[in-house]
């Protein structure tokens, strides 16, 4: 399929994001941006610091000095770095993930990241995943995605990526946290989560990865044709 333009893929946790952007950006050759890694990475570095996730002026010092970039590799896998460290696992751990939503609410934190997002998609082939992309990063992407499924499920699958991790967590504090997060994100004054105006919903609570993949590509496909006419 030969397509143009950034694809803009949101929602809340759990949804399957990163997993569906991933195969789509194998299969259309496009870079794929983990914007959510950013702001992990951003807290894990906090964290390893000593700085607070509430210090916004602690974390735009960091920020001023970032040395963060992420590779996408042929096999679909991410690895994220900052400096030489590569700290892929590390932003994926139960402390990072508590206090990520606290550093994505301050709005210059926001600014700063988006800036570097825009920056990512100027080859206007990028796969872009987040909470905010469609309204807020990318709105002028011409293919734009609100990925959900129920709490149940997104804490299902948080639960097991997270034993395959090694954590040592349950299933009801792991609904519990994913709650907790929805609430926050949502209700948070910059750039909430929500479905762009045109933005296809797609719930996958009772999809595969492979046919949440297929479904898109189909709704892409009759955009970019759509476009053409």
């Amino acid at each position: 399929m030969r397509i143009k333009g950034n694809i803009a893929i949101d929602g809340p946790a759990g949804a399957g994001k990163s997993t569906v952007a991933k195969l789509i950006a194998q299969r259309l050759g496009y870079v794929y941006v983990d914007t959510g890694a950013m702001y992990r990475a951003l807290t894990w570095k906090a964290l390893e610091r000593g700085i607070s996730p509430q210090d916004e002026e602690g974390l735009l010092c960091l920020l001023r000095k970032i040395d963060y970039r992420q590779e996408f590799n042929p096999d679909g896998s991410i690895r994220v770095y900052w400096g030489d460290k590569d700290i892929t696992r590390l932003i994926r751990g139960e402390k990072v993930t508590e206090n990520v939503s606290t550093v994505a609410q301050h709005p210059r934190v926001r600014q700063a990241l988006v800036g570097l997002q825009r920056e990512m998609a100027r080859t206007d082939r990028v796969v872009m995943d987040g909470r905010d992309i469609g309204t807020n990063v990318l709105p002028d992407a011409p293919y734009k995605f609100f990925l959900t499924a129920s709490l149940e499920e997104r804490a299902k699958r948080r639960y097991l990526e997270l034993l395959s991790q090694g954590e040592k967590v349950t299933l009801e504090e792991v609904k519990r946290d994913i709650a907790r997060r929805d609430e926050r994100d949502s209700q948070r004054p910059v750039a909430p989560l929500k479905p762009a105006a045109d933005a296809v919903i797609v719930d996958t609570t009772h999809m595969n990865p492979e046919e949440v993949v297929d479904f898109m590509l189909e709704k892409i496909k009759e955009r970019s044709l759509k476009a053409r006419d």
